[in-house]
């Protein structure tokens, strides 16, 4: 049975993304952990999160799991969600500037209060609710149709120093990087935990994929 270890920093409803991870495919065995060793031995890696990135690297820096993420994010099938996958850029605009993972070369910008739709009126932040997913080509994205809508609840977006590794775009009202991919790792800023058919095949997608694109 192959196993996957939900990274457990104190920070996010784990329970929701590990009860959806089960939901996709009830022969996957779960693990919420912050130990090293259930993480190094587990065969897919989730790193979820919620709340502020100055509170999610004070957690993983006071911990081994700063260190650990960087090790299993090099070799494993590794999804990163929303703060999870701004933690793995370099570093991020909130809390008056925060030092990130790097393991994904870039930046995580907020989004600007003067942001206004087609119409002119003000949009609101955070950006909250359903929107639609450009998909660029990955196996995370099969038996998904193009355009479909995820959840988003965040303030801050990811800007990757490289946008070869953009895996996906949202519109608020510009286009905005909502899905990073590079080698074994694959991040998204939506929550596939929380948008409902769509959600549960990208992370049934996720629990078959070996990690190659």
């Amino acid at each position: 049975m192959s196993s996957v270890a939900v990274i457990d920093y104190g920070m996010g409803n784990l329970h929701s993304i590990a009860k959806a991870l089960q939901h996709a495919d009830s022969n996957v065995q779960i693990h919420i952990t912050a130990n090293s060793d259930l993480i190094y031995n587990a065969d897919r890696i989730v790193f979820p999160g919620v709340g502020a990135i100055r509170d999610c690297m004070q957690a993983l820096n006071q911990s081994s799991l700063a260190v650990v993420i960087k090790e299993v994010a090099q070799t494993k099938p590794f999804l990163g969600i929303c703060l999870g996958m701004q933690a793995l850029l370099t570093h991020s605009e909130e809390n008056a500037n925060t030092e990130c993972l790097n393991i994904l070369s870039g930046n995580v910008l907020r989004f600007r209060e003067t942001l206004r739709d087609a119409e002119g009126d003000r949009l609101k932040i955070p950006h909250m609710g359903w929107n639609q997913v450009w998909q660029h080509s990955h196996p995370l994205w099969d038996k998904i149709p193009q355009s479909s809508r995820f959840y988003f609840v965040h303030s801050y977006y990811a800007q990757p120093d490289d946008i070869g590794i953009v895996a996906g775009t949202s519109d608020y009202p510009r286009a905005f990087a909502c899905a990073l991919a590079q080698k074994n790792i694959f991040a998204v800023q939506f929550h596939p935990e929380k948008s409902q058919a769509v959600g549960l095949q990208l992370l049934e997608n996720f629990l078959h994929w070996d990690g190659l694109v």
